[in-house]
């Protein structure tokens, strides 16, 4: 007796041959991202970019805040955690407890832009007066060259990397004002500063593109002495603007195939076309 063909025996059982076929079919690889709100729009349209090229590959990007990222890597619900700081001691005797290894990989630097109303008259700040207005040892915009009206001061809240990097490199570590705001996320301080005329906030490079004329940069002077430097993609590669610092990406180094091969596409040429497109600059790295 001859074999039966897969078609013949779809019409046998009564099954239309279009909703269903014989053989071996690709399984979707998934990816679960989750983490740093200044990274997720650029790992958003890296992945975009990335299942366009892996059309068996579905890669799912979400924020949160850093800390939110790491916990959902350390507790097995993300495969990757997006970070705009580095992992915590505590995170990492989190992951050892767990018997986790952590692999850290940079994917891209960044520029914290101080950002104003365009209508607020002051145009440049030290790192010393940016300092005392967060921390709130000064009180009125006069005090630094501006109006007599007090400061609305917005911050990230503290499961944010950028929240712990702006108070370890602006504030020494000191305690952020009791007056300051704290925003959910980017896009939050974006609208306050676009509506008040009192705001200051802090957000990544990247989306300083995006808000185009809603808000004023200010320049930032490491000391009183020194020129003041506007944030761009070579004042932030060259150390010349004084906040700055490199994103993570983190994964377990148990983690699956899919994920690891994501990566590797972040740190290739097409990744990293997307990340200078995004308006962060580009880093060159490895993954093992």
């Amino acid at each position: 007796m001859k074999k039966m063909t897969c078609l013949a025996l779809l019409l046998m059982l009564g099954v239309t041959p279009f909703l269903t076929s014989c053989g071996p079919s690709k399984e979707t690889a998934y990816v679960n991202i989750k983490g740093s709100d200044t990274i997720v729009h650029v790992a958003s349209s890296i992945a975009e970019s990335y299942m366009k090229d892996n059309p068996d590959s579905s890669v799912s990007v979400t924020g949160g805040g850093t800390g939110t990222g790491i916990a959902a890597l350390l507790n097995g619900t993300a495969d990757i955690a997006n970070a705009s700081r580095k992992i915590k001691s505590k995170e990492t005797d989190l992951a050892a407890k767990k018997g986790i290894t952590i692999k850290e990989t940079a994917i891209a630097r960044d520029g914290i832009v101080i950002i104003v109303n365009p209508k607020n008259p002051v145009n440049e700040l030290t790192m010393n007066q940016l300092s005392n207005i967060y921390r709130g040892k000064v009180k009125s915009w006069k005090e630094v060259g501006g109006d007599d009206s007090p400061f609305n001061l917005l911050s990230r809240e503290s499961s944010s990397g950028t929240y712990s990097f702006i108070q370890k490199t602006v504030l020494g570590k000191k305690d952020f004002a009791k007056t300051a705001k704290l925003m959910p996320a980017t896009s939050s301080i974006i609208t306050e500063v676009a509506a008040s005329k009192d705001a200051i906030g802090y957000v990544g490079l990247g989306y300083v593109k995006e808000a185009k004329n809603k808000i004023k940069i200010i320049k930032i002077k490491a000391d009183k002495k020194t020129k003041a430097i506007l944030p761009t993609d070579e004042t932030v590669k060259n150390g010349r603007y004084a906040i700055s610092r490199p994103l993570f990406m983190y994964y377990n180094i148990n983690a699956p195939e899919s994920a690891k091969k994501f990566l590797k596409y972040v740190l290739s040429e097409k990744g990293q076309s997307v990340v200078k497109s995004e308006g962060f600059v580009q880093i060159s790295n490895s993954i093992n």
